[in-house]
């Protein structure tokens, strides 16, 4: 990674700036229109899909810190999972005069037409951790590798029931997804269907529900209370007799409510232990579940970084420069293939917490509860 990405990096700490957001979820600086081709101290409008995650909290706060480090003023919206909000809130950021923006889609196909007020005002669009679809009017892309944050998820569980050091099983497994008008769920899910498959195929792994079609597990807004009526609906249906041994969940908030309908089943007991529950983003309530014994693993993806591959991209755009990327094939948004620059996802459990998320300072001891 080059010396200016690593140098921001470096820059960011696990503490959340303390912004002073509207209702709408604005904030107050920068409420005036530069000059048209001045980006010194520009503004930089960034839309947020919801403040109900501690994870989008956590990229908001990063990339209005990192954005000021650069002389940036910035605007940050919260589009609380209404895409007619986001919508919204991004024609008024261009109305506004800010000259670029950073958003995560709430819907990824809702906001063709107010992409194209922004190419029309030469407003540069990145987009952040999600694919924006549909439309000529992205100018880059900002993730972390998502088919591997699947394979990450799915390898945690197979891992832990023992089935790459050669027990047979057969295990029952339940499968979730994330929100089916968000592009990553399909990379998520196919990452991790790829080192699940073989094991169905066997028969070593077994989907009671005989849900195992993407379409049939997907949850709407990546919301736990769905999730947990869905998990809720299978108990019922399925394991009057039977026992879940695994959970592919893709998203900490799901496997809490996962986890709640498990609990409400009687699992979490000696003689009848909770399955084992995969997650992701290593939002703080989950690293907790996990230190408990709990959830078994997360996938953390150090929104810092993220911040900074976005913060630099618009940055290079408005001076002019090119944007570094490492994936100019795979994210076709259906009229393009966006320029990307992937980071890389890690594993968690609780054997690595200590390593990789208080020792790289993510988050402190006092936050997960550790002396």
């Amino acid at each position: 990674m080059r010396n200016r990405r690593a140098a921001l990096a470096a820059m960011a700490t696990a503490a959340s700036l303390a912004l002073t957001l509207s209702a709408c979820g604005q904030n107050s600086e920068g409420g005036s229109k530069e000059k048209s081709g001045d980006t010194k101290g520009a503004t930089i409008g960034i839309a947020m899909p919801t403040k109900s995650s501690e994870r989008w909290i956590a990229d908001g706060n990063n990339v209005v810190k990192q954005l000021k480090a650069k002389g940036y003023k910035t605007k940050l919206v919260y589009g609380e999972d209404d895409p007619d909000t986001q919508v919204s809130q991004i024609e008024n950021l261009i109305t506004q005069g800010v000259k670029g923006l950073i958003i995560a889609a709430i819907d990824n196909k809702s906001l063709n037409n107010v992409l194209q007020e922004a190419a029309d005002a030469n407003i540069p669009v990145i987009a952040y951790d999600r694919l924006i679809l549909g439309t000529k009017n992205v100018d880059y892309y900002a993730t972390f590798d998502n088919e591997k944050v699947g394979k990450l998820q799915a390898t945690s569980l197979v891992d832990k029931l023992g089935l790459t050091n050669g027990k047979k099983g057969p295990f029952n497994i339940e499968l979730f997804a994330g929100s089916n008008d968000d592009n990553n769920t399909k990379y998520f899910f196919n990452g991790a269907m790829s080192v699940l498959q073989p094991y169905i195929d066997k028969k070593q792994l077994v989907v009671k529900s005989g849900q195992t079609k993407m379409n049939q597990v997907t949850t709407l807004r990546w919301d736990g209370a769905t999730a947990q009526k869905r998990m809720d609906d299978i108990l019922t249906s399925t394991y009057s007799s039977a026992r879940v041994d695994a959970v592919l969940s893709p998203y900490d908030g799901i496997s809490i409510g996962i986890i709640s309908a498990l609990k409400s089943d009687g699992y979490g007991s000696t003689s009848k232990p909770l399955p084992v529950v995969s997650g992701q983003d290593a939002e703080v309530a989950s690293v907790k579940s996990i230190l408990a014994g709990e959830q078994y693993s997360t996938v953390y993806k150090d929104t810092r970084q993220l911040a900074t591959e976005a913060v630099t991209m618009v940055d290079d755009v408005l001076n002019k420069r090119k944007p570094e990327t490492n994936d100019n094939k795979t994210y076709d948004n259906g009229v393009k293939v966006v320029p990307s620059y992937l980071l890389q996802p890690v594993a968690v459990t609780k054997d690595n917490v200590q390593k990789e998320l208080v020792d790289t300072g993510y988050y402190t001891k006092a936050d997960l509860g550790l002396k």
